[in-house]
C-alpha cells in the first residue's frame, strides 16, 4: 500500500505505539495462535439461537488538505458481476448432544472449520459459525421461531418497545426466583435509567443521537465542536486550519462540563476547517496541558514516520461521498457467518485494504456458501497486534485499511451480493494510550473509566468503562448506533461480554452453572444494564439488525428480551480453540 499527500508516496508502515505488554484470553488467544498457524490450526464455535423477539426490538499532512488516502484506488464498486451462492457441500453442521435444562430442550450446534477456503488464493482469517434461527424450544413460554416482516427502510418502524414488568423470566425459569432480589434490583436499575433518559434527553432515540451534538457538526452556517470534558480548566480547537494557535479559537465550558466553540464559515462561504485537516483539542488539565484527538472524530491517521495518530476532519464534498445503492438483505433463517479481519485477508505479506477486501474477498465469501460476513478491527487502534481490541478511536474506522467511504463501498457490494455485514464491536475496554485515545482524556483517571484498580484490566492492560456514567452511556449507546445509521452494519459481534459483566472479568473463574456464581456482588450490574439498553436501541431502531454476545461464563437470561427481564441478546456466542471443544463433546 502506498500513501499519497501532495504528490508524494509515503510507503505505509504498521503502528509502532502500544501499550507496555498486552496479554488475551478466550478468543484473543485462539486468533493469535490462528496467524501464526494457518494451515494446521481450526477452531469451533458453539452458537445457540436465543429467543429474543427481534422485531421489538504529522507534519507531512499539514502542507495538504487532502486525506491520507491509499493510492490507486477509488471508492466506487468495481465488481459488478454477481456471484450466486451454490448449495453448501463442503462442510455440514456436526450435530451435538441434546440438553435438558428445567424442561426446555435446547439444541446446540458446533460447526468446524477445518475446511476454511483452502483454494490458495489467500488466507483469510476466519471462523465458521452456522447458527439456525429457526431452533425450537419445547415446553416453555417463549417463542424462538418469531418471523419478522421486513419493510423498506423508509416503512420499517424505529420504536424503542417500553419496558415490562421484567418477571417472565422466572416463569421460563423458576430456579431464578432464588435470586430474586438481585434480578429485580437489576431490572429497577434498568427502569430507573429509562425513566432518567426519558425525562431529562426526550428517550433512547434522541439519547443515542449523541454524534448530532457532540464532536463536528456541520450546518448552513459553519462548524461546532462539542466535547464533554469536565475536568479540563481550559479548551482550544487547534489544528492545521488555524496553523495550531492555541489562542485562535477557545473554547467555552457550561455546567455539565462540556465545551463548545463554533466556527462560521469563510467569507467565500467555504468551511472554516478544510476536509483533511488535522485537529485536536488542547486542554489545560490537572496533570498538565494536553492535546487530545476528538473522542467522537470519525477518521484518525498515522502520518508515515509518526508515532501517534492526528484526529481528521472528514467531510468531503457530497460529489466525492459514497452513496449506498444496494439495499440490506433481510435477516437469513439461519445465519452462516464468515468473521474475516480486513488487514490480513491479502495472500501478499501486506496490510490489505477495504477496496481489495471488496473486491476479492467478498465473491470468494459468498461463492463458499456463507451469508453473513463478521469483520473484525473495524474500530481504530494504534496498536495493530492487538487485533483491533484495544480501540483508540471509537467512532473512526481504521485508517489502515482505506477511508471511511472505502467501508461504506465494502459494505454495500457485501449487501449487492446478499451478504449481512456484521461488526466485532468493542466495548468491554479501550486502549490504555493517553496520546491518541480515551484514556486521561481531560487529565484525570476517572474521564470515561472506573478510577484506580477497578478501571484497569490488569490482563489486557486496558481501560474499563464505567457503565454508570451517564456521558459514557451516551457515548457506547451513540456509537452503536452510529455504525447502524452511518456505515449500515447488519448487526454487532459484542467482544468481551463476560469481561464486562463481572468484577473479576471471568478471570481465574470457572463457571460451572452454579447459579450463584451469576448473580452476586462480582456482577457489574451498571454494565449488564447497559448491554440491556444498547439491545433495546439495537432492536427498536433496527429491527432487522443481529446481536451476538461473546459469552463464556453462560449468564442465565442473556438471551431473553429487555421487556422479560432478560439482558436482551439474539445469540450467545463462546468460542475457542479446537481441541478444547474435543475435550468437551467427548
Amino acid at each position: 500500500m502506498v500513501y499519497t499527500v501532495s504528490g508524494i508516496q509515503f510507503p505505509s508502515v504498521p503502528s509502532l505505539q502500544k501499550s507496555s505488554q498486552l496479554s488475551f484470553y478466550d478468543r484473543r488467544s485462539a486468533s493469535f495462535s490462528f496467524l501464526l498457524n494457518r494451515n494446521s490450526f481450526s477452531r469451533k464455535s458453539l452458537a445457540v439461537k436465543c429467543s429474543h423477539d427481534s422485531d421489538l426490538s504529522s507534519s507531512s499532512v499539514a502542507e495538504s488538505d487532502k486525506v491520507l488516502i491509499p493510492q490507486g484506488h477509488d471508492n466506487s464498486s468495481t465488481t459488478t458481476d454477481e456471484v450466486e451462492a451454490p448449495d453448501i457441500t463442503s462442510e455440514d453442521p456436526q450435530k451435538i448432544q441434546e440438553f435438558t435444562m428445567k424442561g426446555e430442550k435446547i439444541d446446540y450446534e458446533a460447526v468446524s472449520t477445518d475446511k476454511d477456503d483452502k483454494d490458495g488464493q489467500g488466507h483469510v482469517l476466519s471462523s465458521h459459525v452456522d447458527v439456525d434461527t429457526n431452533t425450537q424450544a419445547e415446553n416453555t413460554s417463549v417463542s424462538i421461531n418469531k418471523k419478522v416482516k421486513v419493510e423498506s427502510e423508509e416503512a420499517r418502524p424505529k420504536i424503542i418497545a417500553p419496558p415490562g414488568t421484567g418477571h417472565k423470566i422466572y416463569e421460563i425459569d423458576p430456579s431464578l426466583q432464588a435470586h430474586r432480589a438481585h434480578l429485580d434490583f437489576r431490572y429497577g436499575q434498568y427502569k430507573r435509567l429509562l425513566e432518567e433518559i426519558n425525562k431529562n434527553e426526550g428517550g433512547l432515540d434522541a439519547f443515542s443521537r449523541g454524534y448530532e451534538k457532540f464532536g463536528f457538526t456541520r450546518s448552513a452556517t459553519g462548524i461546532t465542536y462539542r466535547e464533554w470534558a469536565p475536568g479540563a480548566t481550559s479548551a482550544a480547537l487547534i489544528g492545521d486550519f488555524n496553523n495550531w494557535n492555541p489562542n485562535a479559537d477557545v473554547m467555552t465550558r457550561n455546567e455539565f462540563g462540556v465545551w463548545e466553540i463554533f466556527l462560521p464559515n469563510n467569507v467565500d462561504g467555504s468551511l472554516p476547517i478544510p476536509h483533511g485537516s488535522r485537529v485536536k483539542i488542547r486542554m489545560e488539565t490537572p496533570s498538565g496541558i494536553k492535546d487530545s484527538i476528538p473522542a467522537w472524530i470519525k477518521f484518525s491517521v498515522q502520518a508515515p514516520g509518526e508515532i501517534p495518530y492526528n484526529g481528521i476532519y472528514y467531510d468531503p464534498p457530497e460529489e466525492e461521498k459514497y452513496v449506498f445503492k444496494y439495499p440490506q438483505p433481510k435477516r437469513p433463517k439461519s445465519l452462516r457467518i464468515y468473521e474475516s479481519h480486513v488487514g490480513m485477508s491479502s495472500p501478499e505479506p501486506k496490510i490489505n485494504t477495504y477496496v481489495n477486501f471488496r473486491d476479492e474477498v467478498l465473491p470468494r465469501i459468498k461463492r463458499l456458501g456463507y451469508n453473513a460476513v463478521q469483520i473484525m478491527a473495524i474500530q481504530e487502534h494504534s496498536y495493530y497486534a492487538s487485533f483491533g481490541y484495544h480501540v483508540t478511536n471509537f467512532f473512526a474506522p481504521s485508517s489502515r485499511f482505506g477511508t471511511p467511504d472505502d467501508l461504506k463501498s465494502l459494505i454495500d457490494k457485501a449487501h449487492e451480493l446478499g451478504l449481512l455485514v456484521l461488526m466485532d464491536i468493542v466495548h468491554s475496554h479501550a486502549s490504555n494510550n493517553t496520546l491518541d485515545g480515551l484514556n486521561m482524556f481531560d487529565g484525570t483517571d476517572t474521564h470515561y473509566f472506573h478510577g484506580g484498580s477497578r478501571g484497569y484490566h490488569w490482563m489486557w492492560d486496558s481501560r474499563l468503562f464505567n457503565y454508570g456514567s451517564w456521558e459514557v452511556l451516551r457515548y457506547l449507546l451513540s456509537n452503536a448506533r452510529w455504525w447502524l445509521e452511518e456505515y449500515k452494519f447488519d448487526g454487532f459481534r459484542f467482544d468481551g461480554v463476560t469481561s464486562m459483566m463481572y468484577t473479576h472479568h471471568g478471570l481465574g473463574v470457572g463457571f460451572t452453572g452454579n447459579y450463584n456464581e451469576y448473580f452476586g456482588f462480582a456482577t457489574d450490574v451498571d454494565a449488564v444494564v447497559y448491554l440491556m439498553l444498547v439491545n433495546d436501541v439495537i432492536h427498536g431502531l433496527f429491527p432487522e439488525a443481529v446481536t451476538i454476545g461473546e459469552d463464556v461464563s453462560g449468564m442465565p437470561t442473556f438471551c431473553l428480551p429487555t421487556q422479560d427481564g432478560g439482558v436482551g441478546f439474539d445469540y450467545r456466542l463462546h468460542m475457542a480453540i479446537a481441541d478444547k471443544w474435543i475435550e468437551i463433546l467427548k
